[in-house]
């Protein structure tokens, strides 16, 4: 029948009651005929064989004391340093102690299965956090900062980050806004790695273990949600402005193509020096005009239909060396004569890239022509092609120019749907270029090159 660690206690100590006061009446009486026989002349013998009996129940008793406190000792220290690997089996002690040291046995297996249970619990939860997607990081009291997740630690990259001020790596205002975080309130920071800047949301909870106050920071980066809210509404944008303009301009294409058709046929019926001929050229110039302006428009119109019919990327896993020898076939192909040249590298040698190659090597040979246009005026072109891994472990596809550069208000408008600098350009190309690193989870970048010319950098 199975008893409960409550009724093994309560026979013990039964047990251990009854045959401890056995063993002090014992000791008592034999020690009080011990004196009585040393104060009686004559019963020497007698005095001898109480003596050794006293002596051995004394004896014995110690022993049971001893004994009991020796394992009970265990049992404290088995239980004080999770030794669950302790046994007690006291059949070898006699005086039923048997269910006492079930009992004990009985209270370590428990709380062996309750620290299993914490610890399976614990490292549940340890997983949890480390596939968390928001880097979380922990502020101590004496500014130490420990990174929690394996998010946290992609956030930093290769970065040393031990201390509060090790964050000021990532910009001033970001290590500012961490070390004055304030629980409960959530604000927006703008985090800066290799001359990109990210804008995350910075969130405080504050924690208290052991006695020790704790601020826990999550921050999540919102910059591709930014991206994608952005290019969703240039996209709704221009759509709404394409069907409008086509919806306008087609009537007009269409009728003055016919009334140059109709001009023609009319002005065949007039000789060349008859005055109405003369004016039905004219008017063919205007409405011949008139079309072919029409006609322009509907094609510029439809290149900025391509930002809202950008298929969905289907990524696949790419050689960036292979790319690269990609884009240097096509460009050969669009500058025959070898006018155009370049270098490439990349580090290391075995970079891949997972994306879309159709919609990738279009980017890089805008990239490039963008980069031949600048360097038109230059003496020496210096135009290099760079595949390498960040700080962050992000690929990064970079196209550099030794050109006079963008200017620095023009530098955060390039990106922008009908922006252009060039006189015949679209402002298509890097408005596109964006739209598809988007669509890979990516973002397309602007930086100064070591030459000071333009330096793109597409970062998946």
């Amino acid at each position: 029948m199975h008893r409960s660690t409550a009724e093994w206690k309560n026979m013990a100590y039964r047990q251990f009651s009854v045959l401890l006061a056995a063993r002090l009446i014992l000791v008592g009486f034999s020690m009080a005929l011990l004196i009585w026989l040393l104060l009686m002349p004559g019963f020497i013998a007698a005095t001898i064989i109480v003596a050794v009996i006293f002596v051995a129940t004394a004896a014995e008793l110690w022993r049971h004391v001893y004994r009991t406190n020796k394992e009970v000792t265990r049992f404290l220290d088995a239980a004080r340093y999770a030794d669950f690997s302790q046994r007690f089996e006291f059949e070898d002690i006699g005086a039923g102690f048997g269910p006492l040291g079930q009992a004990f046995s009985d209270i370590l297996e428990r709380l062996r299965i309750k620290r299993a249970d914490q610890e399976a619990d614990l490292k549940h939860l340890r997983a949890l956090v480390e596939h968390i997607p928001v880097p979380l990081l922990t502020i101590h009291n004496d500014d130490t900062v420990t990174l929690q997740n394996n998010a946290a630690r992609r956030l930093f990259g290769a970065a040393h980050v031990t201390r509060l001020n090790d964050l000021r790596q990532f910009g001033t205002s970001f290590g500012d806004s961490v070390a004055d975080a304030v629980p409960g309130r959530r604000e927006l920071v703008t985090f800066a790695v290799e001359d990109i800047e990210y804008r995350l949301t910075l969130a405080t909870t504050e924690i208290v273990t052991a006695g020790e106050r704790d601020r826990l920071i999550s921050l999540q980066d919102i910059q591709s949600e930014l991206d994608v809210t952005q290019a969703q509404a240039w996209q709704d944008l221009v759509r709404v402005l394409t069907h409008e303009i086509m919806n306008s301009i087609t009537p007009v294409t269409s009728l003055a193509m016919t009334a140059t058709e109709l001009i023609e046929d009319v002005r065949d019926k007039y000789e060349r020096d008859d005055p109405i001929a003369s004016d039905l050229e004219d008017l063919h110039s205007a409405i011949g005009t008139v079309a072919r302006r029409s006609d322009s428009l509907v094609q510029f119109v439809d290149s900025y239909r391509q930002l809202t019919r950008l298929a969905p990327a289907e990524k696949k896993r790419i050689a960036v060396s292979e790319l690269f020898d990609a884009v240097s076939r096509l460009s050969a192909a669009e500058w025959p004569d070898g006018e155009v040249a370049f270098s490439v590298t990349v580090t290391p040698p075995g970079l891949d890239v997972y994306a879309d190659r159709d919609l990738v090597e279009p980017v890089l040979l805008n990239l490039l022509r963008n980069a031949v246009q600048a360097t038109a005026d230059v003496s020496q072109p210096d135009i290099q092609i760079v595949g390498r891994m960040n700080q962050r472990g992000n690929v990064v596809l970079e196209v550099s120019d030794n050109g006079p550069g963008v200017p620095a208000d023009m530098a955060n408008k390039i990106f922008v749907p009908f922006f252009t600098t060039k006189e015949e350009g679209s402002g298509v190309g890097l408005a596109l270029a964006r739209q598809i690193m988007i669509a890979h989870s990516g973002f397309v970048t602007l930086g100064t090159s070591a030459t000071g010319g333009a330096r793109l950098s597409l970062i998946f």
